[in-house]
């Protein structure tokens, strides 16, 4: 009998999130069909945490218990060929048979990527959130600062949440601009004319002990209001001491959120 760890990526585009749902079509039932294909067993994985419908992974973590006894180095392999082309396992290793990959987790890291600018790129459309026009993502970048630490999150989860705490603590939240750190000499804001605008891609990247209901969501889509100029970058310590949903911004869309890494 071994336990198996798994870093596995996907395109949640199709499917109704991460974890097993009554009407089925998930990540997991995806991912628990191709292993009792390959090796007969009914096993139930275990996630590092729960992707919603149309969220993605870079590195979701898996694992489970397994009696079979295919070497290591040929599980990915063997179980992606089983998996739908949007999903497919990246490693692989034995660990031991107490571990749980949502419970042992210390830090996760989310991705939320928007394309500002008139037109949507055919491309990568399914993994970011298109806005027609600019941001100000300096000002973006110095309201993110304030998420910096530990935090009662009432105001930025879902109404729907039923977490006994809503009290997290951030590590780490930055922004990226078309890959390049964010600051004012290396991105121009003097655009003349809207229509000769060719945008950007602006990647918010939070770090937590541990996330809420809709939660990195919401903290994308308040930081466009400020981007918007219809926040300020100071209203965000006023909206956590509120523990209020409807102080903060829309819950930004799904697609253009991604579980970036998972750490133990």
């Amino acid at each position: 009998m071994r336990n198996l760890r798994f870093i596995v990526t996907y395109d949640g585009t199709k499917y109704s999130g991460f974890q097993t749902q009554p009407e089925g079509n998930t990540i997991q039932d995806k991912i628990e069909e191709a292993i009792a294909k390959l090796t007969g067993e009914q096993v139930k994985i275990a996630g590092s945490g729960r992707t919603d419908a149309g969220v993605h992974a870079r590195g979701q973590v898996i694992n489970f218990i397994t009696e079979s006894r295919i070497p290591l180095n040929r599980w990915c392999v063997a179980l992606n060929s089983w998996l739908p082309k949007d999903i497919a396992t990246l490693s692989v290793e034995e660990v031991p048979l107490e571990f749980q990959s949502w419970k042992w987790a210390k830090r996760k890291t989310y991705c939320y990527t928007i394309r500002t600018g008139r037109l949507q790129d055919v491309f990568h459309y399914r993994y970011q959130m298109h806005h027609p026009t600019r941001l100000d993502v300096e000002a973006m970048k110095t309201a993110l600062a304030h998420f910096i630490g530990e935090h009662d999150f009432t105001s930025f989860c879902s109404v729907r949440s039923t977490k006994p705490s809503h009290v997290r603590t951030l590590y780490e939240a930055w922004i990226e601009v078309d890959g390049i750190l964010a600051d004012s000499s290396q991105v121009s804001y003097n655009v003349m004319n809207e229509q000769d605008y060719t945008g950007q891609v602006i990647r918010i990247y939070v770090t937590a002990n541990g996330f809420l209901y809709n939660m990195v969501r919401i903290i994308a889509g308040t930081l466009i209001r400020v981007g918007e100029d219809k926040f300020s970058s100071h209203d965000i310590p006023v909206i956590l001491a509120a523990k209020d949903r409807e102080m903060a911004g829309p819950t930004a869309e799904p697609h253009g959120l991604m579980l970036w890494r998972v750490e133990y």
